[in-house]
């Protein structure tokens, strides 16, 4: 194989435990994305396992062909909009759906293989790619906090601190330990860290506290429900191909490959920065491999039946790990392929017990912000509306658009118009249509 350890200052048993914790804190998927797509009619045990399907040979593809520590799974936000807003709100059949979804995959690998995402990416100044890094890990941390139940909406202030219950006293506990496991370099401090938080989370609604507000009506966070569960491949090629290429669908098929396109680029910029791997020329290490990956993960999962799969941000907690190698992509897609058949386990590993890792993980991804020439208004603006509007917005989409916007104009109206190229014009002309189709 091809990864180099010791060139990329790692080793076998790192990279294995580096996929274990990218696994533990993206095996969510496996059960939340069906239950958003069961929604629209589509069998919950059949999205599971197209699913796993996707999420396993996807990341192995990443391993293998890439080489990067990145998993892939169907994205959230892209299963919400394929359920709430497509099939919901337009009130398109489920099979259409996947054949949008499907279409949108294929233009995604012309893209790739014809390099013109890479000519986005490297389109992408460095000042905005270093903000769209730091907005990331702060986007994770509150999904984090928020799966805790630390941070609740709330009318009066937008958001607040949750109430000190069972739960977030549980959370807090075992974010205390993982940071004093990662203060003191102990190896697997993450997975460490998600092992204890779901022990000391074994009482809750037994012996004390009630688990429902966070566990689907549930009172006990943590149940035993089996061990064994037959995969359901009903959904296999079962999208709607012609019938989604109606005039009226290609918004859906342009929103899905836009949204998929630049959180994947985004993805691969945060990585980099937060694991340095990046190229000689600065961009993410084996971008046009991994763009390939990511757009023939869309594409098989109109065909598997799901929504697309898009690069996870939460493989940064791996890269935390010390893992820097495809052998980490390759772990956790192996580690998902069980899961078609002992998809119960699942439940005993609850959201709280992986949100201390997410929280820690902005801590690692906002080490570029001390790379932004803050004293430079024109780069410092632009670089600080990714960093805020993507937790802020729950879009990482969102902050890299205004970011590109705002980095346009400024620049055209300070006079410094070497600094637009004409492909940031293009993307720009491609944010603006996204904006109005949205």
């Amino acid at each position: 194989m091809h990864f180099n350890y010791k060139q990329n200052n790692t080793n076998f048993k790192t990279e294995v435990i580096a996929g274990i914790t990218t696994f533990l804190t993206t095996m969510y998927i496996i059960v939340v994305n069906p239950a958003i797509l069961n929604t629209t009619g589509m069998p919950f045990s059949a999205v599971l396992t197209a699913t796993v399907l996707v999420s396993a040979f996807t990341s192995l593809m990443m391993g293998i062909y890439a080489n990067n520590p990145i998993v892939l799974a169907p994205g959230m936000g892209t299963n919400a909009f394929f359920a709430f807003t497509v099939v919901a709100g337009m009130g398109v059949s489920w099979e259409k759906a996947l054949g949008a979804v499907f279409w949108s995959g294929i233009i995604f690998i012309l893209l790739s293989i014809f390099n013109i995402r890479t000519y986005i990416l490297r389109a992408i100044p460095h000042q905005i790619r270093y903000g769209v890094a730091a907005g990331i890990g702060l986007f994770i941390s509150l999904i984090g906090f928020k799966n805790a139940g630390f941070v609740v909406p709330n009318a009066a202030t937008i958001i607040s601190r949750g109430p000190l219950n069972e739960i977030t006293i549980t959370f807090l506990a075992g974010l205390l330990i993982t940071s004093i496991l990662i203060a003191r370099k102990v190896k697997g401090a993450l997975i460490l860290g998600i092992i204890f938080t779901t022990v000391l989370a074994i009482p809750i609604g037994r012996l004390w506290g009630d688990a429902s507000a966070v566990n689907f009506g549930n009172t006990v966070l943590i149940s035993w429900k089996g061990f064994f569960a037959l995969p359901d491949f009903s959904l296999l090629f079962k999208l709607d191909l012609m019938g989604s290429l109606k005039l009226s669908l290609l918004p859906v098929i342009f929103t899905f490959l836009f949204t998929d396109m630049f959180d994947s680029i985004s993805t691969f910029m945060g990585i980099a920065e937060a694991g340095n791997l990046k190229d000689p020329s600065g961009d993410p290490r084996n971008i046009r491999q991994s763009m390939i990956v990511d757009s023939i993960g869309t594409a098989i999962s109109g065909l598997f039946g799901t929504s697309p799969a898009t690069s996870y941000i939460e493989s940064a907690t791996g890269i935390e790990e010390g893992g820097r190698t495809g052998m980490v992509a390759i772990v956790a897609g192996l580690l998902f392929l069980p899961f078609m058949f002992i998809s119960p386990l699942l439940s005993m590993v609850p959201s709280i017990a992986t949100a201390p890792a997410l929280v820690l993980v902005g801590i690692f991804m906002i080490k570029p912000v001390l790379k932004i020439e803050w004293e430079s208004f024109d780069n410092a603006i632009p670089a600080f509306l990714s960093i805020i509007l993507i937790p802020l917005t729950f879009s990482i989409t969102q902050g890299i658009i205004w970011a590109f916007l705002s980095w346009t104009f400024i620049k055209l109206f300070t006079g410094k118009k070497e600094d637009i190229t004409l492909t940031l014009i293009i993307i720009d002309i491609f944010t603006i249509l996204a904006l109005i189709v949205e």
